[in-house]
């Protein structure tokens, strides 16, 4: 374990992991232009595979760092609402999370399952609600349904999503970053 956290922090002084974590973190804006907002607290989007593919590629050192600039570059571009720092917070655990699950590690079904359940649960059910009820009073009460209903739509497709751009960048992964 301590080998693997050597390689994580090696990462960072990598000129080929931060400007391949740059350019994952620009893409996350393009897709946050995909984003549907469904209403004031709920919106479906995608941006979290970028940070799949920077935990992926790079570590879950790096993926929390890019997915902080990422998260700050996406507002800016297109504010949703007040800046607030819990969601750069949230975006910085995801790539954490996916780090922590894919950085050198083979992409299987079960682990892309386990590593969106938590970013789910842990995440879009925990998190973000609270942030939102600090931004807007209680309104945990009026949201938590909504999201579950949301999630439990997105999850199957989002573990999809998952597993497939991951065994498509294991399988190609010589090809991008060597």
């Amino acid at each position: 374990m301590k080998e693997y956290w050597k390689n994580a922090a090696k990462e960072l002084k990598s000129v080929r992991a931060i400007t391949g974590a740059a350019l994952f973190a620009a893409m996350s804006p393009i897709l946050a232009l995909c984003t549907i907002q469904v209403n004031q607290f709920l919106q479906i989007g995608f941006t979290s595979l970028t940070h799949a593919m920077t935990g992926y590629f790079f570590g879950p050192l790096v993926a929390c760092m890019s997915g902080g600039i990422a998260d700050i570059i996406k507002y800016m571009l297109k504010p949703n609402g007040p800046f607030f720092p819990g969601f750069t917070i949230n975006e910085m655990l995801v790539g954490f999370i996916y780090g922590m699950f894919f950085y050198k590690r083979k992409i299987t079904l079960p682990k892309c399952i386990t590593a969106r359940f938590i970013v789910t649960v842990g995440i879009n059910l925990t998190l973000t609600p609270l942030w939102l009820s600090f931004l807007y009073g209680n309104a945990f009460k009026f949201m938590v349904p909504t999201r579950i209903i949301k999630n439990i739509i997105m999850i199957p497709v989002d573990i999809f999503l998952l597993h497939t751009l991951l065994k498509f960048c294991e399988k190609n992964r010589n090809r991008f970053f060597k």
